[in-house]
């Protein structure tokens, strides 16, 4: 991660190792890049607890938890000869809970010999294993040898873009109207579960809120189909989108 983020600045201000967790630290840099102002945080590494350097490695990872809920795109680091680890896994999990945007860069990709065998592997991979996160670019770089790195500022700047992105509630629902009109929702303690309609209550990351008579009668794989449903309409690249579900006004003065 240093010797990308030492790439990205073209200076070496922190220590680099293969080591990993060798930045105990989480450093700020600011980096201008066509007139624009990046500010990169190198996170402190996050390895496993072990006898001797559990309270240091205790608080890297809390300093690294820290650093993912002060940003807004996060670059998860993925070596591309050694593929895709456990603890890969665990900060890309941290990343989407946080509401995050974020970007897998697979490092090293100079040193990879089959380079269209391996990346469609890993790509494999990375649907299998990081499932929650199909939104996430994935971009192939080289930290060492410099190349490709600064397609990684373009990507930043689309995802906080998308990120920001709002959509009116009379184009939501043209869009959703059709899906929710032919899905077949389960009925909820005998009765029909009806969907009446949805509007964006916020952004970074996008979220949204649905009006049902029943929400608990809708279940968590009717809410990813209503997120394709949302990305196939509007992309929402590079970030996760949050939709909650609520009982409509109608509904509960029937009930009062």
């Amino acid at each position: 991660k240093s010797t990308l983020v030492n790439t990205l600045l073209s200076k070496g201000r922190m220590i680099v190792s293969p080591v990993p967790g060798t930045t105990r630290d989480c450093i700020d840099s600011v980096c201008t890049y066509y007139g624009r102002k990046y500010l990169l945080i190198d996170t402190a590494g996050m390895k496993k607890k072990d006898r001797t350097g559990y309270s240091v490695e205790r608080f890297s990872t809390v300093r690294a938890l820290r650093s993912i809920e002060r940003c807004d795109v996060a670059l998860i680091v993925i070596d591309a000869e050694k593929g895709i680890v456990d603890q890969d896994q665990k900060i890309a999990g941290i990343v989407a809970d946080y509401g995050k945007g974020a970007v897998f860069l697979l490092n090293k990709w100079d040193l990879v010999e089959n380079p269209d065998e391996t990346y469609e592997k890993l790509e494999r991979e990375l649907a299998a294993k990081m499932w929650f996160m199909r939104y996430a670019p994935l971009l192939t770089v080289s930290a060492m040898e410099k190349t490709r790195v600064t397609k990684v500022f373009s990507l930043v700047d689309e995802i906080i873009e998308e990120r920001k992105k709002r959509i009116s509630t009379a184009d939501l629902n043209k869009s959703f109207g059709e899906i929710a009109s032919r899905i077949s929702l389960p009925l909820y303690r005998g009765k029909e579960v009806k969907l009446f309609y949805i509007t964006q209550v916020k952004t970074d990351p996008p979220s949204f809120t649905l009006f049902a008579n029943y929400p608990a009668g809708i279940k968590d794989s009717h809410r990813r189909h209503f997120e394709k449903v949302l990305r196939k309409a509007y992309t929402f690249k590079g970030t996760p989108i949050r939709i909650y579900l609520k009982a409509s006004q109608k509904e509960k003065k029937k009930h009062r």
